[in-house]
């Protein structure tokens, strides 16, 4: 995201959020019977970023400040990609929608570590690297990191009670699992 600027590095940047936040999701999930899960296609119920923002919420697999920050990436991100001006994440707007989750990022180990190596990322040769992106790219790096760490440490929980049509029973006595 370093080569990226403006533009290009909220869409970017937002758009492996949101394929890690659907990685999440899927990890939890009882697996389909086919290679596809409809589920996560555009015009179904966890097409959007939106959904499964608040999905993982609902779950309990985010935390409310994760869950704030991911809505204002999303928030973002639609004004970047609906704005036919030259948009800049230094703007007042995005800069003030960004300041709490940035503010919230900062609690995680990792930022001060990766801070200080994005902030030498410039070199002699190159200019340093713009406080408002390099926030931006931790922002992103973490919420990535995170999120997939944590789907790899999931499995799908069948649950306690399973509905049929021969009534409500134990997930463990009943004879097919739900699909």
């Amino acid at each position: 995201m370093l080569q990226e600027r403006g533009r290009g590095a909220v869409l970017v940047g937002v758009a492996r959020v949101d394929a890690a936040l659907e990685r999440l999701l899927q990890a939890v999930l009882l697996p389909t019977a086919g290679r596809n899960d409809s589920l996560f296609q555009a015009d179904r119920p966890l097409g959007s970023f939106g959904a499964r923002i608040g999905l993982a919420h609902r779950l309990g697999l985010i935390e409310t400040p994760v869950e704030r920050a991911l809505h204002t990436l999303r928030r973002v991100r639609n004004a970047f990609a609906h704005s036919s001006d030259s948009a800049s994440l230094a703007d007042p707007a995005h800069a003030g929608r960004l300041a709490q989750a940035y503010q919230d990022g900062r609690a995680n180990p990792l930022w001060t570590p990766l801070e200080s190596v994005l902030t030498k990322a410039g070199g002699a040769s190159e200019p340093p690297v713009d406080p408002t992106l390099r926030d931006y790219i931790l922002l992103i790096t973490i919420l990535v990191a995170f999120l997939e760490a944590a789907a790899e440490q999931l499995r799908p929980q069948p649950p306690a009670l399973v509905m049929g049509f021969a009534g409500i029973q134990s997930a463990s006595t009943s004879t097919e699992r739900p699909s």
